[in-house]
């Protein structure tokens, strides 16, 4: 039987960051009900479950979301024009999955800590797939600390799934990393873009799942 595990992202503009944020195609969105609850959610297929991220529900058509350079807005809408991205928003009656609990998680990450920002950043390129880049990372709390981490996986006879980490002492406050490494500059937290430097989108959960392996 497929899992389907729901993890709830911190607000409603961390959601819009997950769906938009640097994708030349924004990921599309459902809307449905969690616990006799309406709520907007995403998902990712793993090998054998479903990982959704979801936030409070707003009733509309798409997701509007711009940076304008770091100033972040997003809203939902029923109508689009050219000069934002767009994810589109499903209604839905039914699921497909059954909705319950899971004691054992059939699919967790396999987990690997990495000494710092500028090695996650550099982890998150694909030699593989330069030109679809997946540059999401995850920020929650984890007992005393905080975790940022990306997730990967490796294809082998069944896939792997894996996810990088680093330890925060602190809450990061900005919602995306500057990678300055080809300048010798160490990765920083941001909410300004400068040219010349890529960037990555950080999306805060509520809080911890056991799906991303941590003990």
């Amino acid at each position: 039987m497929v899992q389907i595990h729901f993890v709830e992202v911190d607000s409603f503009l961390d959601f819009a960051r997950f769906v938009c944020a640097f994708r030349e195609y924004p990921l599309r969105v459902y809307a449905h009900k969690l616990n006799n609850k309406m709520i907007l959610s995403c998902r990712l297929v793993l090998s054998n479950s479903i990982l959704a991220f979801y936030t409070d529900y707003e009733n509309g058509r798409y997701i509007e979301y711009d940076p304008k350079g770091g100033k972040e807005t997003a809203r939902v809408v029923n109508s689009i024009d050219s000069s934002s991205q767009y994810a589109p928003i499903i209604h839905l009656d039914s699921l497909p999955f059954p909705l319950k609990s899971y004691k054992k998680i059939s699919n967790k990450f396999k987990t690997s800590k990495v000494l710092d920002l500028g090695n996650l950043a550099r982890l998150t390129y694909d030699p593989e797939w330069p030109d679809d880049p997946k540059v999401t990372l995850l920020c929650f709390p984890h007992r005393k600390k905080w975790i940022i981490g990306y997730m990967s996986m490796i294809e082998l006879v069944e896939t792997v799934y894996c996810f990088y980490y680093v330890e925060l002492d602190t809450e990061p406050d900005k919602a995306f990393i500057k990678y300055s490494g080809h300048k010798g500059v160490p990765a920083q937290f941001t909410d300004i873009f400068q040219h010349g430097f890529p960037y990555l989108p950080v999306v805060k959960l509520k809080k911890e799942h056991p799906i991303f392996g941590l003990k």
